[in-house]
């Protein structure tokens, strides 16, 4: 009776043992198996939202969660997750998109004016900005126009001034309508004479704007910037430069009265050379006419021609998009051949810029923000310090300047500048300021050639503890690069190079806005009296000419 007791025993322990591994299984398999499927459905929903993206007539952009209080469009309901288009502002939670995609139309950016000639607004219901005032009433509303930014009440809409009739608001100088493109297609004649006939309609200080943006640049804040660019402007004059190269995007000048363009370039000193290479190969094709202006809102990590041309050493935001085109309307086995527009290296920060290249090549995500990229900088510098890769450059390089052959010092790195600023804001030719040299122009034609002693000499010349090693100015610079490879770069884009003979030159010019800050009587007096002091300035307005380099 005892041993039927213990095996009793013995069996039930045995069941519960297997209970409990049951329960513990299900625990386990049943929210990895749920998660699963919900990643799968996840995944699913994309694809179809993906396709149903491509196909809408809408800058759809889905979100998991709104970074600010949203409603549905259509709904008038609270979201957080669903999709907004960056080009007339709808937001539309998941239930109401394909509703929303039917019955709410997006900004047309190539349609006839009424029969008047006039544009009628577009409305959009709902997440205007903060504080917005309806232009009647004066009393809090939500709802705006997507072209002139007008916020009304729908009771006060008769009432406006000018009835339904859009004047694209503040930035109206700056925005192609609809209208003109329309008119630019029922052309017979595409000829530069018409253009004028029709940009005439537009007023008479219109001097449209397109906005090249690279999203890869600097801080990656280009995705937002052309979302806001296309709130604000004809979707069609913003251009994502990782989607169109910018040699196609500045076929839109051909089609705009001449000279009448400007063009904002997004991004850090490659991207600008890059847009100025597309400029270049438009004088090739005979397109002189319709060259544009350029400027630029800095986004890289360097930024040297924006500084040296007056528009700061980087833009992260601090002031809105809608601040930033004001400005614009105040202002209005053969050779290969490279552009250079800032300036040409091969040493220690050539290298330092190739190291930093492909590491961004390989995880782009880490490179979120300027302070990381300096920083990533500062670590290639600090290793170089102890390496020394380009030592010995003095064995390895011949310089001429001008024809004349200059005997080099124990180098590591050789710079040739086109503009005053190099390395993220630093005056290398002036170095300390405290020793004499020969001032810098920005339309002399003239090249600035010095030598740095490594990574170190390289610091400290940017926190003024050191002077550049100066080795002259010249029209042409010409290097031989005898044995052995060589980091080198230009205007921040770098690449490791065999020997080879390397001729720089002036190539071309283009036009360039120069920002220069507001000045009061007072200050006007005193800079009178300076340049009757002074009479060759340090730095002239005048654009720089982009260099040709011969490898």
């Amino acid at each position: 009776m005892c041993g039927e007791g213990d095996e009793a025993q013995d069996d039930c322990g045995s069941r519960e043992e297997w209970t409990l591994l049951f329960w513990t299984s299900v625990a386990v398999v049943v929210p990895v198996i749920i998660t699963l499927w919900c990643s799968a459905q996840r995944s699913k929903r994309k694809s179809h939202m993906k396709d149903f993206f491509r196909k809408s007539k809408h800058g759809w952009h889905y979100t998991d969660l709104f970074n600010k209080p949203t409603y549905c469009c259509v709904c008038s309901q609270h979201i957080l997750q669903g999709a907004f288009c960056d080009c007339c502002g709808v937001c539309a939670d998941e239930q109401c998109l394909r509703r929303a995609d039917r019955s709410l139309s997006c900004k047309e950016i190539m349609a006839p004016s009424s029969p008047e000639g006039a544009m009628e607004h577009r409305w959009v219901r709902g997440n205007v900005p903060l504080a917005s005032y309806c232009a009647v009433c004066k009393q809090q509303c939500g709802t705006q126009c997507v072209w002139c930014q007008t916020t009304v009440h729908d009771d006060c809409m008769e009432s406006l001034t000018d009835g339904d009739v859009c004047d694209l608001g503040e930035f109206h100088n700056l925005i192609i309508p609809p209208h003109y493109l329309y008119r630019v297609n029922k052309l017979r004649r595409r000829h530069p004479d018409e253009y004028s006939k029709l940009g005439s309609s537009c007023g008479s200080g219109w001097t449209p704007v397109l906005v090249l943006a690279n999203t890869r640049s600097g801080n990656n804040m280009g995705e937002v910037l052309l979302g806001e660019f296309r709130t604000l402007l004809n979707p069609v004059q913003v251009f994502d430069l990782s989607q169109l190269t910018p040699s196609k995007a500045l076929q839109l000048c051909t089609l705009l009265p001449p000279g009448s363009v400007q063009v904002l370039v997004c991004g850090g000193d490659g991207t600008v050379g890059w847009v100025l290479d597309a400029i270049d190969a438009m004088k090739l094709k005979g397109q002189d006419q319709f060259i544009p202006r350029v400027t630029i809102l800095p986004l890289g990590t360097g930024n040297d021609l924006s500084n040296t041309l007056g528009w700061g050493a980087g833009y992260a935001g601090e002031i809105p998009v809608e601040q930033v085109l004001p400005v614009l309307i105040l202002m209005t086995g053969t050779p290969q051949v490279l552009s250079m527009n800032n300036y040409f290296s091969v040493g220690p920060d050539a290298l330092m810029a190739l190291s930093f290249h492909a590491h961004r090549e390989k995880t782009p995500s880490f490179f979120s923000s300027r302070i990381i990229n300096k920083a990533v900088y500062f670590l290639y510098g600090t290793r170089d310090c102890l390496v020394q890769e380009c030592k010995d450059l003095d064995k390895r390089i011949e310089l001429e300047l001008d024809g004349e052959r200059v005997e080099l010092p124990s180098l590591e790195g050789i710079i040739v500048c086109n503009i005053g600023y190099w390395g993220g804001g630093c005056r290398l030719w002036e170095g300390m300021g405290d020793e004499p040299c020969p001032p810098t122009r920005l339309d002399d034609g003239l090249l600035e050639v010095v030598g740095v002693f490594g990574s170190f000499h390289c610091a400290q010349i940017q926190v003024k503890l050191a002077n550049p090693v100066r080795l002259g100015q010249a029209h042409t610079v010409r290097l031989v690069l005898k044995s052995s490879t060589m980091p080198m770069q230009v205007d921040g884009e770098p690449w490791a190079q065999g020997p080879c003979t390397i001729t720089i030159t002036h190539k071309t010019q283009a036009f360039m806005l120069y920002h220069s800050a507001e000045q009061t009587d007072d200050d006007d007096d005193e800079t009178s009296a300076s340049e009757t002091e002074s009479p060759t300035p340090h730095d002239s307005p005048r654009a720089p000419g982009p260099a040709s380099a011969r490898a």
